[in-house]
């Protein structure tokens, strides 16, 4: 007599001679990673300086942090970086450069030289790097994640993109001969 309900599908036991011991050994293991594992995710904690996504931090005069492409395209649109940082602002910035952005421009040569020469007057205050390499981008998000007091003055996509990710941090860029800051609640100077 045939059984005509409940058919079952009939399999090798582990113990059965037919199967090699390296595959007993493989299904044993298959069998302890069908638990799955909890994944921890680390959270960076949130900023005392954001109140949601607004920073308290700034306000006049603003601290302004200063890239390598934005001194050279301040210079190319024949742009003063004070004036034109206090017209989009609407008060008195301190533009900060770091050593790595000196460093940049130190090795791009003589093609720069102008630059470096605007860069040396003595309203630009001098920030010290404490870090191994001289990469400038690396060196202004890592600072604009510790303080979050500093606008960052940048036409670099990447940098741009990076920043972006860092909650309470605006970004000033040149757009059609003038400036203009994005991430910034009372940006008047923004376009809209």
């Amino acid at each position: 007599m045939q059984q005509k309900f409940a058919a079952t599908k009939r399999r090798i036991s582990l113990k059965d001679s037919r199967i090699k011991k390296d595959d007993r050994i493989k299904d044993k293991k298959k069998k302890k990673s069908k638990i799955p594992e909890m994944k921890i995710i680390t959270q960076t904690k949130a900023s005392t300086a954001l109140f949601f996504n607004y920073n308290t931090q700034l306000g006049p005069p603003y601290h302004v942090l200063l890239d390598t492409n934005f001194i050279n395209f301040s210079i190319k649109t024949k742009l003063d970086v004070f004036k034109s940082m206090m017209d989009c602002l609407y008060a008195k910035c301190i533009p900060y450069i770091t050593d790595c952005v000196m460093a940049e421009l130190e090795k791009l040569g003589r093609k720069y030289k102008v630059a470096l020469r605007i860069i040396k007057d003595p309203r630009f205050k001098r920030l010290t790097c404490l870090h191994k390499g001289t990469y400038a981008d690396d060196c202004l998000v890592q600072r604009v994640t510790e303080h979050k007091c500093y606008i960052v003055a940048t036409n670099d996509k990447d940098l741009k993109r990076r920043i972006r990710k860092i909650p309470g941090v605006p970004i000033m860029y040149t757009t059609r001969r003038k400036y203009s800051i994005e991430r910034m609640p009372d940006a008047y100077g923004a376009p809209s």
